[in-house]
């Protein structure tokens, strides 16, 4: 990821100093800011590092680690300068383990702001390289606002540029049409973009198993790099057709919503792990085995589950490494969840 000159001002999130994140950073250096009992050692987390298994993106060959991290709620915190410490930590714990890929929108509120201030203090200090960031973007435009005189496709590409500036990048790794919104109009800006150099992938996403229909069709007559669309042990419908043509048409496939919002800990709620968890997926949680499940389906290129919390964020990255399940277990997996 190119950043821009990294004394940018994000007016939303201007409250927090750098000397007040020192500190902080200095707690996550020492053990990443987690309470005693749920810090992972030094020498485990530099063996998950070793471990980590990479994806290919079909396109390029590029690799990119498994488990990105998304920003959805989680990021837009606004002005409170707390609660943004909070989410560098998070951000640090994340870069620190390893991590790549990360996602915001437009839509998020804050989180396009918030994510910039944290990457222009996180760039400042002696801490994770966050030169490996995997920036991936979004359009989200809605139907043209008659009191704005100017096209759809100059909003979009203004949006892009508005989205630079708050991250604190020169170009997107990665830019997609968000739901899909007004898709044909905004795909030629990135086929543009994309032909200048501008930006270095092209996706479209969507969500909670809508419009599959209309993804396949653009999967089969556009060239895209990228699709973002829900996919978890649950929420299994991209397996019919998405996951196949995906790889087929060698496009990489990232999976949101990983845990459905949260609520996939509800299901299991109180529940333990079932005895083989261990041994035969390697998970020591369920967010583990939850992941797991995820990024060992050969067409995932990347699933971005996200947290406020720093040791979810570790056990969230945990996941990359160790033992893998392999398609048998998977559906064991599958059905002793569906079975609840």
């Amino acid at each position: 990821m190119s950043f821009k000159n990294r004394n940018i001002n994000h007016s939303n999130n201007s409250t927090i100093t750098r000397r007040a994140f020192l500190g902080g950073a200095a707690a996550l250096a020492a053990g990443l800011a987690v309470p005693p009992a749920m810090a992972l050692p030094p020498e485990d987390i530099m063996q998950i590092m070793r471990d980590v298994r990479p994806r290919v993106i079909p396109s390029s060959g590029e690799k990119i680690p498994a488990i990105g991290m998304g920003t959805w709620i989680t990021f837009n915190t606004g002005r409170n300068p707390e609660l943004l410490e909070r989410r560098m930590m998070v951000l640090r714990g994340f870069l620190a383990m390893g991590g790549g890929m990360i996602d915001s929108s437009p839509m998020y509120g804050s989180s396009e702001a918030v994510l910039g201030r944290a990457i222009d203090i996180l760039h400042g200090i002696d801490g994770p390289d966050t030169s490996r960031i995997f920036s991936a973007g979004k359009i989200w435009t809605q139907v043209p606002d008659l009191r704005v005189w100017q096209s759809t496709a100059a909003r979009g590409r203004a949006q892009i540029e508005e989205s630079q500036t708050l991250w604190g990048i020169e170009k997107f790794d990665l830019m997609q049409v968000h739901n899909l919104v007004d898709w044909q109009t905004h795909l030629k800006t990135l086929y543009d973009l994309r032909e200048k150099g501008r930006i270095r992938y092209i996706g479209m996403t969507t969500s909670h198993g809508l419009r599959h229909a209309e993804l396949e069709k653009i999967m089969t007559d556009e060239n895209i790099d990228f699709v973002q669309l829900t996919y978890n042990i649950l929420d299994r419908a991209a397996e019919n057709r998405l996951l196949p043509l995906a790889e087929e048409r060698g496009i990489a496939v990232i999976a949101n919503r990983p845990f459905r919002q949260g609520r996939l800990f509800d299901v299991v709620a109180g529940r333990p792990l079932p005895a083989w968890a261990r041994e035969e997926t390697g998970s020591r949680n369920w967010a583990q085995f939850f992941l797991k499940y995820i990024i060992t389906r050969p067409e995932i290129t990347c699933a971005i589950p996200a947290t406020t919390r720093i040791e979810h964020m570790l056990e969230n990255m945990e996941a990359m490494g160790g033992m893998l399940p392999d398609a048998q277990t998977r559906r064991k997996m599958a059905d002793y969840v569906t079975g609840f």
